[in-house]
């Protein structure tokens, strides 16, 4: 099978949706040897953030001299980026090869009166034959969706993060954010330990009980450990942390946002908590791994004629997170923004928040069948913002905005991962073109 064979039969699974549950990952992964048994995991679940700090904790280990595997979801270009050995993407033929593999037991499955399993449940297993075969030291898993019912909670980790816990995923979650705590909450095995950042009260009463009832022990960011915004610019920002075992001061990460600094400290005190279980990490290997993080979309600058921030903002504390980073950063410029999201999210709650930060709206559509109804963002910008287009190519959505843009505005492009990756490939595009 070569790698476009099997990037269209990976596309076919689509056809069997969203059905949660571990039955047919077990089995899937019974059949292949259970290969999640060989390697050694950090699994990493939350609302927001999750994504961030997977890739901090894997570039700290690699800094430390380890082989270190990531699974991320979903990809922003290609579908090798969700599958990483110390940064690399795993390569097209390989890939090809391990679903060449999979594809007679997914067959047997079905013949022998097994659901069949999903994409996301083919992708995991994927993910965990590959990272045992290449002997990785480490493994950071991303939850896909939720917690309990994700299939990548067939794992007995080294440790539970759970970044925080926020509205998000009504539709499979719950409809408060108890109901998606609990779910959320599923990552946490017994004796495990855990590190959250959550300062929800309800949330964090939740996780608490949980670990209690598991006999894990609970680490909280903002409460265990601590941390001391510093100076920042366009190119990244500086912060102190004060953990369990050690203070450090002015440590750098590339990214822009407040809620990196608390990604940050939510990854280092994992690793001081690895550090307790064996895992040797030097000072300048962390200063250095930290230094080092690239994670695209989230605050990405591009260009300055006119600037262009692209940031995945995809729910409502996502939009707050970039709504303080567009005052902390841009005060004084005029912002022209290119905004489109999914149906199943709280649109009305991310435009209150962003569309009173612009001067210009223009709403496109994101590529994918939960777009929904696209348009009806565009009349509930107009509560805020009286020059508000609708433009369902996304790629004209950019060109427009950067046309439209004058001396002193900002483009900001935000909104569905499926659209904003679509936005970004345009501006990868003319940076080339430069």
């Amino acid at each position: 099978m070569l790698y476009d064979e099997a990037m269209v039969y990976l596309q076919n699974l689509t056809k069997f949706g969203m059905n949660f549950g571990l039955d047919r990952i077990t089995e899937l992964l019974r059949r292949l040897g259970d290969p999640h048994r060989r390697v050694k995991v950090i699994h990493v679940g939350g609302t927001n953030g999750k994504g961030s700090t997977t890739a901090m904790l894997a570039s700290v280990l690699k800094g430390a001299g380890y082989r270190v595997g990531t699974f991320t979801s979903p990809h922003l270009h290609c579908y090798t980026e969700r599958f990483r050995i110390n940064g690399t993407e795993i390569d097209p033929n390989q890939l090809a090869i391990l679903i060449s593999r999979l594809c007679p037991h997914l067959e047997a499955m079905a013949r022998d009166g097994f659901e069949h399993p999903t994409e996301f449940e083919v992708s995991t297993a994927l993910a965990f034959c590959y990272f045992a075969e290449e002997s990785v030291d480490y493994l950071v898993l991303e939850v896909g969706l939720g917690g309990a019912i994700d299939s990548t909670n067939v794992v007995h980790p080294l440790l539970s993060v759970i970044t925080n816990v926020a509205m998000d995923h009504m539709d499979y979650l719950g409809n408060t954010v108890s109901d998606i705590a609990r779910v959320k909450a599923g990552i946490i095995k017994p004796g495990v330990p855990v590190v959250t950042a959550s300062d929800n009260p309800e949330v964090l009463a939740i996780i608490q009980e949980t670990c209690r009832a598991k006999g894990c022990r609970l680490i909280q960011v903002g409460k265990d450990i601590t941390w001391t915004y510093g100076k920042y610019s366009l190119r990244g920002q500086y912060f102190d942390y004060q953990g369990l075992n050690c203070s450090l001061s002015e440590l750098w990460i590339p990214l822009l946002g407040q809620h990196q600094v608390v990604n940050a400290a939510t990854a280092l005190v994992a690793l001081e908590v690895l550090a307790g279980l064996g895992v040797h990490i030097a000072e300048n290997a962390l200063r250095n791994g930290l230094g080092k993080i690239v994670w695209p979309a989230r605050l990405e600058l591009f260009g300055n004629k006119p600037p262009v921030l692209i940031d995945g903002a995809h729910n409502y504390e996502g939009a707050r997170g970039l709504r303080q980073a567009l005052d902390t950063y841009f005060p004084n410029r005029g912002i022209i923004m290119v905004l489109g999201m999914l149906g199943d999210k709280e649109r009305a709650r991310v435009v209150a928040e962003l569309a009173p930060r612009a001067r210009k709206v223009i709403v496109t559509k994101p590529n994918s069948p939960r777009a929904g109804d696209w348009k009806q963002m565009a009349g509930q910008a107009r509560q805020y913002v009286s020059d508000v287009d609708t433009v369902e190519s996304i790629s004209d959505a950019v060109l427009t905005a950067l046309k439209q843009a004058g001396q002193g505005d900002l483009v900001c492009i935000t909104g569905s991962l499926y659209m904003v990756a679509e936005a970004r490939e345009v501006m990868l595009g003319l940076r080339k073109k430069e």
